[in-house]
């Protein structure tokens, strides 16, 4: 088995989701279909350790693409952990906007991904034991946090993939997606630093409802 995982076939679906894009940024615009980094996050939210590494191989599109739009009141605002709490109101005018989000609707997905071992890893630490409890985590529904598809209002209902599926009729042929969000690499010296996270995107392809992601090392040249 060496030091990579078999490819694990995973269903992801929900009633919404929204991945959003970041070139737009006050209003929320979902890209077509789940990014490679929100697909890595809900891997995650089943089964994550130091010592594994998730890669998505590929993610198929097995519902009708489709859009809603929804408008709500955000908080514009932050409050300091230093600030002060007692002069803080959300329904301030001043502390809300108005925004727009343009959000998929009915979306289900299969996703294709693997996981490689870390430098990280310890000497009781192998591939068959981690292989064993991803599969049983995967089949009894349980994780660390609710998975959710983009937003976290937006929850993922997470199963095993059907010995068999179809992507949707309409995804037939080729469709030019545009730069998709890879993902987001973090310095090793501030890794929960924002300003020290650099986004990587790909040149993304649909065919057929399949959308093939590339190797990370092949984005990250």
């Amino acid at each position: 088995m060496g030091d990579r995982s078999p490819t694990f076939h995973i269903r992801a679906r929900g009633p919404e989701a929204c991945f959003t894009r970041p070139e737009l940024k006050v209003e929320r615009v979902s890209y077509e279909v789940m990014t490679p980094s929100a697909a890595r996050g809900l891997l995650e939210a089943i089964f994550w350790k130091p010592a594994i590494n998730w890669q998505v191989e590929r993610i198929h599109v097995l519902n009708e693409i489709r859009f809603n739009q929804l408008k709500r009141n955000e908080v514009s605002t932050k409050l300091s952990p230093r600030g002060d709490h007692a002069h803080f109101y959300a329904d301030d005018a001043q502390n809300r906007a108005q925004r727009n989000t343009l959000f998929l609707r009915a979306v289900d997905y299969i996703i294709d991904a693997h996981f490689v071992l870390t430098e990280k890893k310890g000497e009781r630490d192998n591939l068959a034991k981690f292989v064993d409890m991803f599969q049983r985590r995967l089949e009894k529904s349980q994780h660390y946090h609710q998975p959710y598809l983009g937003c976290r209002e937006f929850v993922a209902e997470v199963e095993p993939a059907p010995a068999e599926w179809q992507t949707h009729p309409s995804l037939a042929g080729i469709r030019p997606l545009g730069l998709i969000l890879y993902d987001i690499v973090h310095n090793k010296s501030f890794p929960h630093i924002c300003k020290d996270c650099k986004p990587l995107f790909f040149s993304a392809v649909m065919r057929d409802g399949v959308l093939e992601v590339p190797p990370p090392e092949e984005v990250m040249k």
